[in-house]
């Protein structure tokens, strides 16, 4: 294989995923590699593949088969990441164009296949450090020791693996330094860090926080993601409320809304509990906004059992709240389990709630009309009649997975102002710059 020079990086799936390609691109460009847009410039194309889901599946076998059937004389290409650890063997053998297969992690063997000396490069220059946008993902852990029926995570990445804490203060203070104004704490479960370094239960996260929240400064917001929902303590809650920079938004994925299914998840299945701690969340934060997500169509899932998830979701009224349909997996529990749900049952339930999610969305949203809030903005253009107009996000909108506010007036990408809200719709905010800085109250609502 000739040296290659130029690269093309096609990253597929979740955030962690970005976070892994991060990593590969900063060893690439510490070898002398060149990153390039358009992959039939590439000496090399690396595709980062998601095996979360079928349709995850099936859209980075998509997208391989694309770039194989395209790839000319002298690329090579290579497949890595999720999709090809639980089916590497079957992937390259339906698709002859792939040239080397890697799994999971295996990014420093990526890097030697490109004749990339990683032995040699013992700290990535800071300018390497690549930040896209305002926000960038911290990945406080990987791995995961939930025994949930329906995810083939722990088959693919193994158990809970923490980062370290003074790695994960080095690295937030790099991604500010590189230009991020908001950190995006990721792994398959935020709240369990710590867990396999001796930490008690549910305990790591509080401190780590306070520990990157003092390393990064006020100025820098922190978004915590993917929470599990036994692990959301009242410390947890206390710190949050606590540390002026961790912007009052909680991820909690709960899967459902009946007892019984979450039980054949082998998920935490105390509704009771879920509701005493959002009540404290809500107590402790009143501005807190909480996203969620849901499965519909889970083996065994009767009509009352969904009609119970919707009735949940009416009594809680999450923010935002994603539904998506069960998706058979081998190596999982729940794959020979019996009353497998038709997938035009199971569609039709995910469209009912979402049809009733929009309505909730829609009130939650509303309670913001009439307030000030800070907005990170991302994006500058003109309305349809030529007037300048900033999109961005406020505590409200994590990046990629909610909606977006829209407001009259100029600023540059990256900058911070105040927004007044003017109107609101399921998913997004609409109003009009207001010139001045808060003083306090950085991803918090803000009166006006």
């Amino acid at each position: 294989m000739a040296v290659p020079r130029r690269y093309h990086l096609l990253t597929l799936g979740c955030p962690k995923n970005d976070v892994d390609s991060a990593h590969l691109a900063r060893l690439l460009e510490g070898g002398e590699l060149v990153p390039v847009a358009d992959p039939g410039e590439a000496d090399a194309i690396i595709v980062n593949t998601c095996g979360f889901i079928e349709q995850s599946q099936a859209q980075s076998m998509a997208a391989v088969r694309e770039l194989a059937a395209a790839k000319r004389e002298g690329q090579v290409l290579i497949v890595a990441g999720c999709m090809t650890q639980l089916y590497g063997r079957q992937v390259k053998e339906e698709t002859p164009g792939i040239d080397h297969v890697f799994g999971v992690g295996q990014w420093h063997e990526v890097a030697r296949l490109l004749q990339v000396d990683v032995d040699a490069i013992y700290d990535i220059p800071e300018s390497n450090v690549r930040v896209e946008g305002p926000s960038a993902y911290l990945k406080i852990s990987d791995g995961c020791d939930a025994p949930c029926t329906f995810c083939v995570i722990p088959k693919i990445k193994g158990g809970l693996r923490s980062a370290p804490a003074g790695l994960l203060v080095k690295e937030a203070r790099r991604l500010v330094e590189a230009g991020a104004k908001e950190l995006v704490l990721v792994g398959q479960d935020t709240t369990a860090w710590g867990e396999d370094l001796g930490m008690p239960v549910g305990s790591g996260l509080p401190g780590l926080l306070r520990m990157l929240s003092e390393a990064v400064g006020p100025e820098t917001w922190l978004r915590l993601m993917y929470a599990y929902p036994s692990r959301v303590t009242p410390e947890l809650i206390a710190t949050m409320a606590e540390l002026p920079n961790v912007v009052h938004y909680l991820d909690v994925p709960l899967q459902h809304g009946s007892e019984a299914v979450l039980r054949r998840m082998k998920r935490p299945h105390n509704l009771e509990r879920v509701y005493r701690f959002i009540e404290e969340l809500r107590r402790a934060m009143p501005d807190i906004v909480l996203r969620t997500s849901f499965i519909a169509g889970f083996p065994g899932e009767t009509e009352a059992e969904f009609e119970e998830l919707l009735a949940f979701a009416r009594a809680v009224e999450f923010d935002h709240a994603g539904c998506f349909t069960y998706s058979r997996q081998q190596w999982t529990g729940a794959y020979e389990m019996e009353g497998q749900v038709p997938d035009e049952v199971k569609a039709e339930r995910r469209a009912r709630f979402m049809e009733q999610q929009q309505v909730i969305s829609a009130r939650r949203a509303a309670r913001f009309i009439g307030r000030t809030l800070e907005l990170l903005v991302e994006g500058e253009g003109e309305d349809e009649d030529g007037l300048p107009v900033v999109a961005g996000r406020t505590y409200r909108e994590a990046p990629e997975v909610d909606g977006l506010v829209f407001a009259r007036g100029r600023a540059r990408p990256g900058e911070r102002v105040r927004v007044a809200i003017e109107d609101a719709s399921e998913y997004d905010l609409f109003g009009r710059v207001v010139r001045e800085r808060p003083g306090r109250g950085r991803g918090r609502a803000i009166s006006p």
